[in-house]
């Protein structure tokens, strides 16, 4: 039942807001993250759990580096994306270490680019384009517009989820053809037909079950 799950998910943010807010200062929890966790393909922890990943990753690389990095770190089914920029190798290096030690994390694909931090205006715009792909998802009708996440850098625009062959192409294709987008780079777990009917039923039905999935990039 979808009250189970709904149970479950605040049992979870429960037991861990106070662990997150005693590392981070604060963790903002609301019917919003409840009802996007509801309808996602992964188990309420693994959604959790990519939340606090992405917290950790950020607070240790700022804790090291300040303002002399600017990095996003943005975590799907236990894999880590990185993007932003560092100022040279050694750091960017670095990064990929720090990340990779944070609990949970299996996997990192590290796209920093060597370069000084981003300007506001950049990020803006990459904003922008992030909400327009999102939009053009729903208004495509493809595909569930949760399924995949989208992250923008620079104009270059990185996909990821639990996505069947032809949901990760048709999102490629959408991203590509969005106005402002210079590249689109796939960091999708592609998993068959079935399993992704399967997923979408738990979901439906407020279960959860573990994922296993091979990653395509």
């Amino acid at each position: 039942m979808r009250f189970d799950k709904t149970l479950a998910t605040w049992t979870l943010l429960v037991t861990l807001t106070p662990l997150l807010a005693g590392c981070f200062g604060a963790a903002a929890v609301g019917m919003g993250a409840t009802a996007l966790m509801l309808a996602d393909r992964r188990p309420s922890e693994v959604y959790v759990a990519d939340e606090a990943i992405e917290l950790r990753v950020v607070a240790r690389i700022n804790e090291k580096y300040g303002d002399r990095v600017h990095v996003n770190a943005t975590s799907f089914n236990h894999s880590l994306l990185l993007t932003g920029e560092a100022p040279d190798a050694g750091i960017k290096a670095d990064i990929d270490k720090i990340a990779a030690t944070v609990p949970n994390v299996k996997s990192v694909a590290n796209e920093l680019q060597i370069a000084g931090p981003s300007s506001l205006g950049s990020r803006s715009n990459d904003s922008f384009i992030t909400s327009k792909v999102k939009g053009r998802f729903v208004d495509a009708s493809k595909f569930a517009a949760n399924n995949v996440k989208v992250v923008t850098e620079a104009g270059a625009v990185y996909l990821m989820g639990l996505v069947t062959r032809q949901e990760s192409n048709d999102a490629v294709e959408i991203a590509r053809t969005t106005g402002g987008v210079l590249k689109v780079i796939r960091v999708m777990e592609v998993i068959s037909d079935e399993e992704a009917r399967r997923l979408d039923n738990q979901a439906s039905q407020g279960q959860g079950a573990p994922v296993r999935s091979s990653t395509v990039k």
